[in-house]
């Protein structure tokens, strides 16, 4: 037989790289024709040669001489291998494989033999390809069997190992778990609900008999809504009741059982014992509320009475506020210890409850010796002098501690009628402001809210605030002003100072220091001060080829710096400045305490060449000139000031032989303040050396802008 695309009459020519290319044609139509067949887990690279593999088994096979159709066998298997199982695979192979035996040159030698051959090729595959099949078939059937088998075991297994953990934890939970019926009834409890409920027989009662019977209809109602469907879950606080009649406050969960129905069949109930959860939290509550040494609330719980009292308070009557601080409070427990201390801050609550018994008030304990008292006021109620006497005898009586008897007494701040909108926080604020200006008076005062002073403390207290950042971005600044010899004006030195210029508004020196005081800038401004005026007063001395002095001023805290002497010397060293050309003084007071180390820190500096001088100075500090190595003194600004008013001939007598004194101890006199001539006439007169004040330099100045 013939094939139809050519008459037998002679072969194409054709090269093996002919054959290879058709034979990738037909692997690629082949892998195309399959992958659209079903899913093959393959890349379509890894198709493509799986095919072209089988492609030149199956032509091997049809040029096989003698012929054996049995080579192709295994190409069949090789496609259900590669899951090419799918309902049109077969055909698909079959029409592939069929058109590439009949119609490809490379297969022409086989003329009048090509389509048996064919025939039998395609049957051999078709054969080999329906066993491997079925054997496929068979082996997943057998695999499903065994896993279905291995399921049911593993099912078997885990179903016993969950009952298990389910007992286990049903009967070892700390928490009381029952299994109860729709209708209430127990099935099942565990050991923590018996003992919960001192129940060991729970078969004559249902799960509404051990709840409180006020709340029992809930619970059944809620019950109902389970197995009903309308929850899935209940969380509800309860009390239920032992078998002795005591109630339990507790935590009670109840969720529904159903069986593979999904038909409610049980009601899972767990119960949690909060009464000691509840009394603890109480306790808790208490103690974040109140004082645990005295018991008396603390700052929070007061804070929010003040803010209830303020809103209920009569409008005519209204209340008073009283902030309460023990005097000297560390003397007792520096002197008989803090379980004596201790003890004192019991007993003072105990009596400043007693003093407000029969009031609307609350007695409040703040930080450490701190007391607050809040009185919404009656018509019965006393004044504030007769209330504040009141504490002060009650505290004013001995409390005896091992025979010795110790009394407290306090300083107090009272804000009386404050307004009903005040601000808690500011309220507060204000009678601790009023409390410490009470205290500068001294021991057991008190004071009443001053708003002129209360503005005036604010307005000082926002400057103490301000005055670290005023340093740090250079508003504080370093000026000089001049001293001069009284008996012909020269100028004999300048004196460092400090200027702040804030919002338009100098602030003078004195109250810088008292602020650097009340901040701890003292010591830093101390060495900015020496730092900027040893520079400037080189500077001066270079430009005008002068020699003067540079006098410094320290304040108490600053004289008795452990660290003066090394700064000083540090500062002289930096600037190239002859220690003979500065002059420290320091406050007489400091020195006749010998508070700290400000005499040994006065000894040394004078050893290193620096004069040094002693200011505030007065008759009763004459000492200091004889003890001390003072090369000069400085008359006490309040004696300057008694003698401008020119009312006292007793103080210019004692100011006259004050400076002879000082003279003949070897030390000249400077005196500041002096604000006109007729002033500066008169301390001439009186014998002193140098002057300073507004009279020799309206203002002070750097000292690049003074001329000499």
């Amino acid at each position: 037989m013939t094939s139809p695309l050519h008459d037998g009459s002679r072969t194409p020519t054709r090269t093996p790289a002919d054959n290879a290319r058709a034979r990738v044609k037909v692997a690629r139509k082949w892998a195309y024709l399959l992958s659209s067949s079903t899913y093959l887990p393959f890349s379509q690279q890894e198709i493509d040669q799986a095919m072209h593999e089988l492609l030149d088994v199956v032509f091997s096979a049809a040029l096989s001489e003698p012929f054996n159709p049995e080579l192709a066998i295994g190409v069949g298997s090789r496609l259900v291998d590669m899951r090419c199982t799918g309902p049109t695979s077969l055909r698909r192979t079959i029409d592939v494989l069929g058109k590439a035996l009949l119609t490809e040159p490379e297969l022409y030698r086989m003329d009048d033999k090509r389509e048996e051959r064919s025939v039998q090729l395609l049957g051999v595959i078709a054969s080999d390809y329906l066993e491997a099949a079925r054997q496929f078939i068979f082996t997943q059937q057998e695999d499903i069997k065994e896993a279905l088998v291995r399921a049911g075991s593993d099912a078997q297994r885990q179903m016993r190992a969950t009952q298990a953990r389910f007992d286990a934890i049903f009967t070892s939970s700390p928490s009381g778990i029952a299994i109860v019926d729709l209708a209430g009834a127990f099935v099942r409890t565990n050991p923590a609900l018996q003992t919960m409920l001192d129940r060991t027989n729970f078969d004559d009662v249902t799960l509404f008999d051990v709840v409180d019977q006020d709340e029992a209809p809930f619970v059944k109602a809620a019950c109902r809504d389970l197995a009903d469907g309308w929850a899935e879950r209940l969380h509800q606080q309860r009390r239920m009741i032992r078998q002795d009649g005591e109630a339990v406050r507790a935590n009670m969960s109840i969720t529904v059982l159903r069986d593979n129905g999904s038909t409610p069949t049980h009601l899972l109930v767990s119960v949690q014992d909060e009464t000691e959860m509840s009394l603890l939290q109480g306790q808790l509550s208490h103690q974040s509320l109140h004082d645990v040494l005295t018991g008396l609330p603390n700052r929070q719980y007061f804070t929010t009475r003040l803010e209830s009292v303020l809103r209920q308070a009569d409008s005519q009557a209204g209340a008073t506020l009283y902030h309460l601080d023990l005097d000297a409070f560390s003397m007792i427990t520096d002197g008989l210890g803090r379980s004596v201390g201790d003890r004192v801050l019991m007993n003072v609550a105990q009596r400043l409850r007693a003093v407000v018994a029969g009031e609307n008030a609350m007695v409040a304990r703040f930080d450490g010796d701190e007391f607050a008292i809040i009185v919404q006021n009656s018509d019965t109620t006393p004044d504030v002098i007769a209330m504040i006497t009141s504490i002060n005898q009650e505290l004013a009586e001995p409390i005896y501690f091992d025979g010795c008897g110790v009394a407290a007494s306090a300083s107090i701040g009272v804000v009386h009628k404050p307004p009903a909108d005040s601000d808690v926080t500011e309220l507060l604020r204000t009678a601790d402001m009023t409390l410490r200006r009470a205290k500068a008076n001294g021991r057991r005062q008190w004071g009443l809210f001053d708003s002129d002073a209360d503005t005036r403390d604010r307005s000082r207290f926002s400057l103490a605030a301000q005055m670290p950042g005023a340093l740090e971005m250079g508003e504080i600044t370093v000026v000089c002003r001049p001293q001069v010899r009284l008996s012909d004006g020269a100028t004999t030195g300048f004196e460092a100072m400090l200027r702040w210029e804030h919002e338009s508004e100098e602030i003078p020196y004195s109250l810088c220091l008292d602020l650097a005081e009340q901040t701890g800038l003292i010591v830093p401004l101390r060495d900015t001060m020496l730092q900027e005026a040893c520079k400037q007063i080189q500077a001066y001395n270079t430009e005008f080829a002068a020699q003067l002095p540079l006098l410094v001023a320290l304040t108490a805290n600053q004289a008795c710096d452990p660290d003066l002497v090394g700064s000083v010397l540090i500062h002289l060293t930096e600037t190239h400045m002859d220690p003979s050309l500065l002059r420290i003084s320091m406050p007489a007071s400091v020195l006749l305490a010998d508070r700290g180390e400000s005499v040994d820190n006065f000894g040394m500096l004078a050893e290193n060449g620096i004069a040094m001088e002693v200011h505030d100075f007065s008759a009763t500090d004459v000492e200091c000139l004889e003890d001390l190595p003072a090369s000069s003194a400085r008359i006490a600004p309040r004696l300057v000031e008694r003698q401008r008013s020119g009312k006292s001939s007793l103080i210019e007598r004692s100011l006259r032989d004050l400076i002879e004194v000082s003279h003949l101890a070897g030390a000249s006199v400077t005196v500041d303040g002096i604000s006109s001539e007729a002033e500066a006439a008169w301390w001439h007169s009186a014998g002193a050396d140098f002057g300073l004040g507004t009279h020799f330099q309206p203002g002070s100045a750097d000292l690049h802008d003074l001329k000499r």
